[in-house]
């Protein structure tokens, strides 16, 4: 099986909840974001840049917990900025589990093998490790010699002791799509879990908008990297990869990845920012949803990340029979 069961069937339970409930709009992935301080300066990020006067705030483990449960999204990705730099990340972790929550931390890599006893591996517990290229390239973008091994030696210190380990691979305008597959092929051959491939996200506070990608341009690179994309150990859906190479189309689903951060509930996106709410609520209930999206709003255009499409993809699946006949065959087999 490509997912631990006890994850999949833990998001399946919460769409046939809330779709049973009536609710149009919920989340499906909450992006905790703890602080916004990081170890490394990666070229393409633009939390570093968007937030850097809030570097030294940290929300409290209160404050995450109560926007773990106001959201009640059953999955929570604690993000950043680096997460194994917030002192209480290991009490949140256990915390979260325990509210039945899955948990994917997405560090670096950079100090996992020395942060690796502040966890134990849990059914749901998953730790994500960026990784953009191969050596050379990957120390390149994140800007920090070595940066590749040290991460390597996380993955693998981490496999050995029994956690769940997947990857994260963003996708460039410099992105060589073999090199990409050459980087699946070594990560498969250290056990990794599974890996996650998405365009590269258009941040605006990025000064080289030259490194992101035009719609055309994921399209060719997807195309590329499909085949590639459907190995036994990728994460990432199949119907999403067909989107991503142009051959279906879906629209973006903005409240189904939500992000919390230091300065409250981040609006509409995790890449577009037109507000903070303080409340969950009102972020739900006041932002004008329909206004985003390719098509809606010219900051969309370009935009065809996992983030906004993948909720999509999950949501689509559970309403279409051919579709979730395809989901399950990935699942499964």
């Amino acid at each position: 099986m490509r997912f631990p069961l006890g994850q999949t069937l833990a998001v399946a339970r919460y769409i046939r909840r809330m779709k049973r409930s009536g609710k149009d709009r919920f989340p499906l992935v909450l992006m905790l974001e703890p602080l916004h301080a990081c170890n490394l300066t990666c070229s393409g990020c633009g939390r570093i840049r968007e937030y850097k006067d809030q570097m030294s705030q940290m929300l409290t483990p209160e404050q995450c917990l109560k926007a773990v449960d106001d959201c009640g999204a059953p999955v929570v990705s604690i993000c950043g900025g680096e997460p194994l730099i917030y002192p209480e990340i290991s009490a949140l972790v256990s915390q979260i589990l325990e509210r039945g929550r899955v948990v994917y931390l997405c560090t670096n890599g950079w100090a996992l093998k020395e942060e690796l006893n502040l966890f134990k591996p849990h059914s749901r517990f998953n730790i994500n490790v960026h990784l953009d290229a191969l050596a050379k390239t990957h120390d390149t973008i994140v800007e920090k010699p070595g940066a590749f091994d040290r991460a390597v030696a996380g993955i693998v210190a981490a496999k050995r002791a029994g956690f769940t380990v997947c990857t994260n691979t963003t996708v460039y305008r410099q992105t060589d799509t073999e090199e990409i597959k050459a980087l699946f092929e070594y990560l498969e051959g250290l056990g990794v879990d599974g890996m996650l491939l998405s365009p590269g996200f258009d941040y605006s506070d990025v000064e080289d908008q030259s490194v992101f990608l035009t719609r055309e341009a994921i399209k060719e690179k997807f195309t590329a990297l499909r085949e590639t994309g459907r190995g036994k150990r990728v994460w990432q859906t199949p119907l999403f990869l067909d989107f991503a190479a142009g051959m279906r189309e879906y629209d973006c689903t903005p409240w189904g990845n939500v992000t919390y951060n230091v300065c409250g509930w981040k609006a509409p996106c995790y890449l577009i920012t037109d507000g903070h709410h303080e409340t969950f609520e009102s972020f739900m209930n006041d932002v004008r949803w329909d206004g985003y999206g390719p098509g809606r709003d010219p900051r969309c255009a370009n935009c065809m990340c996992h983030c906004g499409f993948e909720p999509t993809v999950a949501l689509a699946a559970t309403s279409s029979l051919k579709d979730g006949l395809t989901m399950a065959r990935w699942t499964l087999f």
